[in-house]
């Protein structure tokens, strides 16, 4: 069942910000680019080789923008999404209710203008742990899958123990990691034993750290897939592939990154 041989480079594109600039961890505010400033970024990624693209209902008209830009390249990127949370009226609402989810699958294979996802994640709420154990989420994302609606599922959560009940099911997670926040080093050992990928969110810490050290740090843990990364600036990312590429043949050739 997992799988962490997740065929994506060590750098995924993070859409939050290109459908949402409401309520967000972001220090410094920022206007939402229109689509054509949006169908320019993602296709310039896309040529610089960032090949998975995560993105979540939660994340405004970021799932509509990325099937308007890029549906046409599908073949060329791994798309993520989640279930459980919404944002909508300038507020996040959660149901991990069976219908509703099943019905954010489809609406999100609608709206990213695909056949199939191919990673869909919970996106759980801080008590994770009640909502893996007490809510429908799990055994409908199983079917999900079964039904080849996702070709992988998975948890992005908060707690240790959530993310232990999580790996036996899941063929993905993704975990906050950054050089300021280790607590969850044992998930990310415990995943790969297991051949569970392993996805990390605010890698930068959403922007506090310098992309530098904390994309070197994160991708020097072996069990680390990949990193996504947010933000608007194509320069940014181009900088941030290349030392995501030098960090990645450091690790392999059994070097200090």
């Amino acid at each position: 069942m997992g799988d962490n041989r997740l065929t994506f480079g060590p750098v995924g594109f993070g859409a939050f910000k290109i459908g949402r600039n409401e309520k967000t961890k972001y220090r410094t505010p920022y206007p939402l680019p229109d689509q054509h400033a949006v169908d320019t970024l993602l296709n310039t990624l896309l040529d610089l080789g960032i090949d998975h693209i995560d993105t979540a209902p939660a994340y405004g008209s970021s799932e509509e923008r990325i099937g308007a830009a890029i549906a046409y390249r599908r073949d060329e990127y791994t798309l993520s999404t989640k279930v459980g949370e919404s944002f909508e009226d300038g507020r996040s609402t959660y149901d991990f209710s069976a219908t509703a989810v099943r019905a954010s699958v489809e609406r999100s294979l609608r709206r990213l203008q695909t056949d199939v996802l191919d990673i869909v994640l919970v996106h759980s709420q801080r008590d994770d742990l009640r909502v893996l154990n007490e809510t429908d989420v799990v055994e409908t994302l199983i079917r999900v899958r079964d039904d080849g609606l996702a070709k992988r599922i998975g948890f992005s959560g908060y707690t240790a123990e959530a993310f232990a009940s999580a790996l036996p099911w899941s063929d993905a997670i993704m975990v906050e990691y950054h050089p300021d926040s280790r607590a969850l080093e044992p998930v990310i050992a415990a995943a790969a034993e297991q051949g569970v990928g392993v996805l990390v969110k605010k890698g930068l810490a959403s922007g506090r750290l310098d992309p530098a050290d904390a994309i070197r740090f994160v991708l020097a843990d072996p069990g680390v897939t990949s990193m996504v990364i947010g933000g608007l600036n194509a320069e940014h990312f181009r900088e941030n592939v290349r030392i995501a590429r030098e960090a990645r043949m450091g690790r392999a050739a059994g070097g200090v990154v």
